[in-house]
């Protein structure tokens, strides 16, 4: 026999039947439901300002359970491991994650799943709780106001009118960018960006200019420059 058989010999009765303990399997589904549980009230929690999406998070706590099954499984058997990995090779996703901290919580909860499987349930507490702390923490941190866009209707528009009317805005908001201008039939309808805090008070006045057919104000949730 040689170190080529030997080494495939003691490799393969090392983990072809390694025995799962049912008191440490339970335990380790235990504490990936529990861990499980906190990830999907901490995901709504999170998501609060944004799109909420109960499936997804339901679909979270599954996958911590489903990974930490597949950990036990993979541990028992090398053969069945190998078997495993091509079987989920074949598996394809065709969901678009629509946020990106919907991507952060896929890999939180798969993470979770794996370090339960491993047995290292202290790890997988402790590893949660800062994720949480860090999210919360980074969530509070302040950032700069977000655009606004500010559409204008204007009706037999001149240079003086378009002067009266980017005096007006400068007052108010003293960065803004124009972001499309369109005259049809002698009426000039204007797309501005604007930074403002009194939003009232900026449409109020513009509302009231001469030549003034109509104002609006709205938010958009694309993209914050600094």
């Amino acid at each position: 026999m040689g170190f080529r058989d030997i080494f495939k010999k003691s490799f393969m009765e090392g983990f072809a039947n390694a025995n799962l303990d049912l008191p440490a399997v339970m335990i380790s589904l235990a504490a990936a439901c529990l861990i499980a549980l906190y990830i999907f009230f901490a995901y709504r929690l999170l998501t609060r300002k944004t799109f909420y999406n109960k499936n997804f998070a339901i679909s979270l706590a599954a996958l911590a359970i489903i990974t930490t099954a597949i950990i036990l499984t993979i541990q028992s058997s090398i053969v069945i491991s190998l078997g495993m990995v091509g079987a989920l090779s074949i598996v394809r996703f065709r969901t678009a994650i629509k946020e990106p901290m919907d991507l952060v919580f896929l890999f939180w909860s798969i993470s979770v799943g794996i370090i339960c499987g491993a047995g290292l349930y202290a790890l997988a507490v402790v590893s949660s709780l800062a994720v949480t702390v860090a999210l919360f923490a980074l969530d509070l941190i302040p950032v700069t106001r977000a655009p606004m866009l500010l559409i204008v209707n204007l009706s037999d528009p001149d240079p003086d009118r378009e002067d009266a009317l980017f005096e007006t805005i400068r007052q108010y908001s003293p960065h803004y960018r124009v972001k499309s201008r369109n005259v049809t039939g002698g009426q000039l309808d204007m797309v501005v960006e604007v930074r403002v805090k009194e939003e009232s008070a900026l449409v109020r006045t513009l509302s009231q200019m001469k030549g003034m057919d109509s104002v609006s104000l709205l938010s958009h949730d694309g993209e914050t420059t600094y």
